[in-house]
């Protein structure tokens, strides 16, 4: 179980690093990220590389059993790098140079760039591929977190060249972006830019494709950079910091080139429920790859400097968080950063070792947690406890919030949370996967506005309720191919006949708190589910199966007496099919119906909303995040202190991790 932070000790003087050293390992701290952000100080001019000191904190760093996962620098080029060659900075859509001064000021898919950071990268990666001390390497950092979408010359003709490795011919480009629309039929790759600015709107397939080149610009640096790494003899894990649910990067796709994947999670501790969210991120990071560990690489020690209030965290809730990471799947626990910062955009930010000392709450708690950390066994993988997943897909994430759509407010990750609140509140063990990835490990499947589904993953939802599975689908669902274009014969093409109902219209509202007239909600109600509110949308489907029946229907507006949520059993399994988007209390109503039905019982029974509970193979996770103690019968070992539980009580930000016996 590692512990740690980013250390950045080019923003310290020497005379400090014992020091820092020291305390380390006071707060229990076994290994740091190092080098995040020091491309400038290990390579102060082009062709001229300073590793003494580096060398030196590394070996001072050893010398006190702190581990290392070394960073590559890459993240934020110096400023002689954009001096010299600024046809490497990044740009927008209107054409915009995004310049230096900042962080991450660099087009993904410029070669002037890759070349610079394959000479640093290699430097690097040559000197300390054999040293004792590192034993991860960390790529980059947050690729795209800044830069989401660069426009630059750069991207046009990298742009060209991936659509031409793609399609092959610009007639079968022409097809597939259906540019006979508009009059932007192209006569060669030539022809084709990046979709910056223009009078109206873009082509969506273009708009898609270009997604689909972002993320695979940034996994191309990833990959750069890693075999780098590996030529020059290094044996240890590689990962990049993952963001969560990051719209720029396909972290679906990126994972498999990952050895282990590692996490940036920062939920607000204004908001009550962003434990919620944190919850879906981990599961999120432990779905990538079931069988591997994950890391939390950075969080909050306390308060952040960049939101437009940056609460403090409650005493207690960085540990409570903390072990919500490790009760869902992860071996390491680190933070941004060690020592604060005393200059920067970031010196507000919290870090392990706090600018007002020692004395100070945060650090009591960095080595009290510390020292519980250290005090674990080796904890099992856990890699397979889930028997509901929830679909979650960035091909059709990024498809389904284009514009020129029945309704043009849609949030996607908003809708999918809203589901897995749902379920988090039941204490319902959750993996997070893409369509192809639901099989029959799984009872119960949740897809909401899968508005973009490939064959695979419509072939995979049929084998698993064929095979004896429960599935649900949210509205918007099965509209286009892959490529943003209807397929032939309707709606619901693939997936039309498990459910047993036609798709005519979808039905657009208003959105909530959007202006203007019209239909806001639309209620449904069933007997199993009692009255609930629909939004976003009401589509008119129609039942075409003999065997399909209505559970509940729209009681209200234009579509009143309507079906709103059909079922049809079929093959071994059951699918459902969900009009409209519940609110909150609508989908906790929908949720526990079908639970119910697939028979998917919680990790623990009995337990109130905010405490969680979470499984780990043997090991048992359970957070308190309310205000009021709570007592939970639960038998087993304490793995922090080996001692027999019966029961335990946990107050506002308690935990526990219990052994099965």
């Amino acid at each position: 179980m590692h512990y740690g932070a980013d250390y950045n000790p080019e923003q310290w003087p020497e005379e400090i690093w014992p020091d820092d050293v020291a305390r380390m390992r006071e707060a229990g701290v076994t290994m740091v990220s190092l080098g995040i952000f020091s491309w400038s100080r290990i390579q102060p001019r082009e062709g001229e590389f300073d590793f003494d000191w580096l060398d030196r904190v590394i070996d001072l760093l050893h010398e006190g059993g702190i581990a290392v996962d070394l960073a590559t620098a890459t993240a934020s080029p110096p400023p002689w790098a954009s001096a010299s060659y600024p046809e490497l900075l990044p740009q927008d859509e209107n054409g915009a140079v995004y310049w230096p001064g900042s962080r991450q000021q660099f087009a993904p898919s410029s070669p002037v760039y890759r070349r610079l950071a394959t000479e640093l990268v290699t430097a690097i990666a040559e000197r300390y591929a054999q040293h004792p001390a590192v034993v991860m390497w960390h790529v980059n950092n947050e690729y795209g977190c800044h830069v989401q979408l660069d426009y630059s010359d750069a991207a046009r003709d990298a742009f060209r060249g991936w659509l031409e490795r793609r399609y092959v011919t610009i007639d079968r480009l022409n097809e597939v972006w259906g540019t006979n629309f508009w009059s932007q039929r192209y006569g060669s790759f030539a022809e084709v830019f990046p979709p910056r600015k223009a009078p109206y709107s873009h082509n969506p397939g273009q708009m898609l494709d270009f997604r689909r080149f972002t993320s695979d610009m940034l996994l191309e640096c990833y990959l750069m950079e890693r075999e780098i790494i590996r030529a020059a003899g290094a044996t240890q894990p590689i990962t990049t910091n993952f963001m969560g649910a990051f719209k720029p990067a396909n972290y679906a796709q990126w994972a498999e080139h990952i050895d282990v994947v590692s996490d940036d999670c920062y939920p607000d501790p204004n908001d009550p429920e962003s434990f919620r969210a944190a919850a879906f991120q981990r599961d999120l990071m432990r779905s990538m790859k079931p069988d591997v560990p994950w890391i939390l690489m950075e969080q909050a020690t306390n308060a952040l400097n960049w939101r437009p209030t940056n609460a403090p965290k409650a005493p207690g809730q960085m540990a409570a968080l903390s072990a919500q990471a490790i009760g869902r799947g992860a071996d390491g626990i680190l933070f941004f950063q060690w020592r604060q910062s005393r200059a920067g955009a970031e010196k507000f930010h919290s870090a392990m070792l706090p600018y007002a000392g020692t004395r100070t709450r945060t650090w009591r708690e960095v080595t009290a947690f510390g020292e519980q950390l250290a005090a674990l066994p080796e904890l099992p993988a856990g890699a397979r406890d889930a028997r509901v997943a929830l679909v979650f897909d960035w091909e059709n994430w990024w498809a389904v919030e284009a514009s020129d759509h029945p309704m043009n407010e849609l949030d996607y990750v908003a809708v999918v949370q809203r589901w897995y609140r749902a379920l988090h509140r039941r204490h319902v063990q959750v993996d997070i996967v893409p369509p192809e990835r639901v099989d029959g490990q799984y009872a119960l499947a949740i897809a909401p506005l899968l508005y973009l589904l490939r064959d695979e993953g419509a072939a995979a939802l049929t084998t698993f309720v064929e095979g004896g599975g429960h599935l649900v689908a949210g509205p918007f669902t099965d509209v286009v191919d892959e490529f943003d274009r209807f397929r032939d014969g309707g709606f619901l093409t693939q997936l039309g006949e498990l459910y047993g109902i036609r798709l005519d219209d979808f039905g657009a509202l208003v959105a909530p708190g959007a202006a203007g007239p019209g239909e806001r909600e639309a209620r449904f109600a069933g007997d199993a589910l009692g009255e609930s509110v629909g939004t976003l949308v009401a589509e008119e489907i129609e039942i075409e199966a003999a065997d399909a029946t209505v559970e509940a229907s729209f009681t209200s507006g234009r579509l009143a007496g309507h079906p709103a949520l059909t079922v049809r059993r079929t093959g071994n399994g059951t699918a459902r099919y969900l009009a409209t988007v519940p609110d909150e209390a609508g989908a906790q109503a929908v949720i526990d119906h079908v639970l119910a039905d697939a028979g998917v019982a919680p990790v623990l029974a009995d337990l109130p909303e905010h405490v969680e509970a979470a499984r780990r193979g043997e090991l048992l996770t359970l957070v308190n995040h309310g205000d009021d103690e709570v007592e939970v019968v639960v038998v087993g070992t304490d793995a922090v202190t080996g001692a027999p539980v019966e029961r335990v009580m946990l107050g506002r930000f308690d935990w526990a991790m219990v052994l099965d016996a």
